[in-house]
């Protein structure tokens, strides 16, 4: 900070600055230029080397005032802090320690993060810090008795929801890590019901250590307008180093199934790391340089973000490798003499991971091109190990979403032949059963996952879902108070309650629950409906309708479309309940009450035509319904093509050989 303090330290000065161990910045010069480069140039290096042997003089002028920093926070104030709820002490010696606390978000509606910065509370005893976002705060769900004194474990897993949510930001603190600033159109989102679940890795450093943790979290009013991915390249199960072994080396590589841009890359190693290097082959075979960096340093580590995006075209082929030295030689080397060392999560193990930030390029008419890259990672797992449980997990997630389910339970009870007993397999298991029409064996699989372990609120949850949906109110009922008994602020699990209370036909102790929700959560689209389908059993069409164009307005609901169509239909406003019944056919286009309710109010309105063509798709989604094909032919018969409706009627009593209304439609044709 002062002259005097240089001139004390110029030999230590020279030799940093030459060395390169200052400023600390472990990738080597290269084709690809990276943001905040701290590199020195020659010239300057050579500057301060002629300064250091001039004898370092002063120099002339004033002296510049030393900065003042007025916030604890590098980027002043953030929006919202979150800590965690109690110091965790850290004893003086003994194993790593690997804890998750998870942190529930106090937002009313969604938020987008531009920067985030993570004070770990005691760096010295961090290894990492890093942020999962529980979308469904399974953390919490699962943990019930227990998450706020934190949970132990290093690979945490998280429940995704329904919906494809892929990681797609470097949240995370390490060694000289600073503030993350997310680019420009690339927020993060976090909805009402989210936690911020924080993953710490500590190491005892000799003295016992308090360690409590905050997030900074700064918002931006503008939603992401670009949707970036993580991608991971790693082999960890080929690592296995011989004590004295100077030059181990391990390999990756992953195809890219889409074009993409490189926008960041993260490499990771522990101290055995020491020349890491990544590149890429083109599709016409040539290779181009991403990062080398000569001599790792787990304590200088972090996140280098290009300054301009790579462009790399579909069928490129990412490559890393990484080169560790495990002997006596090795000043970084953790044990002397050195001892034989394979993978795992200690800083002792040894690691070798490259994260690539990509922002993904689909071809016009192609689906969400992270999903291909998705898989494409996930199988690039399974190759290196086959019964690698994330990535099982992970491609029962994607088929799940491509309506998969039965090929997404065989992967899930590949996880079950290796943990028998996991709770969370089930559960998955019991979902793609549910999805696949199984509902005997989902229902099986929800209550074995709750009875191998009682506090499996998900499965519980699940379980209570599925007999609300088949009608079983009571049982639903009895299934959502277990939950809330566990976690009294699950909003999902109150407004289940809810709807199970007013399927029963308590509809004032069913409003009591749904307005708690709304309370907690005044932008909850189903709560939003659900009180205004209340409203509508009580005979109040006027309460009900600006609770549904509220819901309407936070999210496009085919519900809350369906619903407000009922009520202006009851109204006698036919223009406005069309109106709606076309939004729900678009929204919803496989339901078929959707088309069948649209067919029928066309038909009233004498536009033939165009019921005519709902009610195909109806017999189209629906070909087993007798009702429907007489309905058909019925509208056929109005439009004059007699012979088409003769075929409706026939066909209804194929189905349905003593159906009365197309028997009767019959004998007037």
């Amino acid at each position: 900070m002062t002259y005097e303090q240089v001139k004390r330290r110029g030999g230590l000065v020279e030799t940093a600055m030459t060395s390169r161990y200052m400023p600390p910045w472990l990738l080597a010069p290269g084709p690809v230029h990276f943001a905040g480069d701290r590199r020195l140039s020659e010239r300057d290096v050579a500057v301060i080397r002629a300064w250091v042997h001039a004898g370092m003089p002063e120099g002339d002028g004033p002296v510049p005032e030393p900065p003042v920093y007025k916030s604890e926070w590098q980027l002043g104030t953030p929006d919202l802090v979150l800590e965690m709820p109690q110091a965790m002490e850290v004893p003086a010696s003994g194993t790593d320690l690997f804890e998750n606390f998870a942190l529930p978000l106090p937002i009313d509606g969604t938020k987008w993060v531009r920067a985030m910065e993570i004070k770990p509370g005691s760096p010295q005893v961090t290894h990492h810090a890093n942020v999962i976002i529980d979308r469904t705060a399974s953390v919490r769900r699962t943990h019930p008795s227990d998450w706020q004194r934190g949970i132990p474990g290093m690979d945490l897993l998280v429940d995704s929801g329904d919906r494809f949510d892929p990681d797609s930001h470097f949240l995370f603190w390490k060694p000289d890590s600073t503030a993350l600033v997310e680019a420009e159109g690339m927020p993060w989102r976090l909805d009402p019901g989210n936690d911020l679940v924080l993953n710490m890795h500590l190491k005892p450093t000799g003295k016992p250590e308090s360690v409590r943790a905050k997030i900074g979290l700064y918002f931006t009013d503008k939603p992401a307008s670009a949707q970036p991915m993580l991608l991971q390249l790693e082999n960890d199960a080929a690592i296995d180093i011989p004590a004295g072994d100077k030059d181990f080396v391990i390999e990756d590589f992953l195809k890219l199934p889409v074009a993409v841009e490189v926008l960041g890359i993260y490499p990771h190693a522990h101290y055995l790391g020491k020349r890491m290097e990544g590149w890429v082959t083109l599709p016409t075979g040539e290779r181009r340089e991403l990062f080398l960096i000569k001599d790792w340093d787990i304590d200088r580590q972090s996140v280098y973000r290009l300054a301009e995006p790579l462009a790399l075209p579909k069928g490129s082929v990412v490559h890393m490798r990484y080169h560790y030295d495990n002997s006596a030689e090795n000043a970084r080397n953790p044990n002397s003499p050195p001892l034989r060392v394979r993978a795992g999560n200690r800083s002792a193990d040894e690691m070798g991971h490259l994260w690539l930030q990509v922002l993904p390029r689909a071809e016009a008419g192609e689906p969400d091109a992270r999903m291909a890259l998705e898989r494409a990672w996930m199988e690039n797992r399974l190759r290196k190990s086959p019964q690698d449980e994330l990535a099982l997990y992970n491609l029962g997630s994607l088929l799940m979403e491509e309506s998969k389910p039965q090929q997404a339970a065989e992967l899930y009870r590949k996880v079950l032949v290796q943990e028998p007993g996991s709770g969370r397999a089930m559960t998955a298991l019991g979902s793609a059963l549910e999805l696949g029409g199984d509902e005997a064996g989902a229902a099986a699989e929800f209550r074995e996952a709750v009875a191998k372990d009682t506090e499996n609120t998900a499965a519980a949850y699940d379980l209570a879902a599925l007999e609300l949906r088949q009608g079983e109110f009571t049982a639903a009922e009895r299934g959502f108070r277990e939950v809330l008994s566990q976690n009294p602020k699950d909003i999902g699990a109150r407004l289940g309650l809810g709807r199970a209370l007013a399927g029963d036909g308590n509809l004032q102790e069913a409003r009591a629950e749904i307005e708690g929700v709304l309370r907690q959560s005044p932008e909850d689209a189903g709560a939003l409906v659900e009180l205004a389908e209340i409203e509508v059993q009580q005979g109040n069409g006027a309460a009900a309708e600006p609770l549904l164009l509220h819901a309407i307005q936070v999210k496009d609901d085919a519900e809350a479309e369906r619903t407000l169509a009922l009520v202006y239909a009851g109204e006698g406003e036919t223009e406005k309940a069309l109106e709606r019944l076309e939004v729900w056919a678009k929204l919803a286009p496989k339901d078929v009450d959707a088309h069948r309710a649209l067919a029928q109010v066309l038909a009233q309105l004498t536009r033939l035509s165009e019921a005519l063509l709902e009610e195909k798709i109806v017999v189209k989604l629906q070909p087993d319904s007798a009702g429907d094909w007489n309905d058909l032919g019925v509208m056929e018969a109005r439009a004059g093509d007699k012979v088409a409706a003769r075929r409706e009627f026939d066909r209804a009593l194929k189905i349905e050989p003593g159906n009365r209304a197309a028997v009767e439609n019959l004998k007037r044709l």
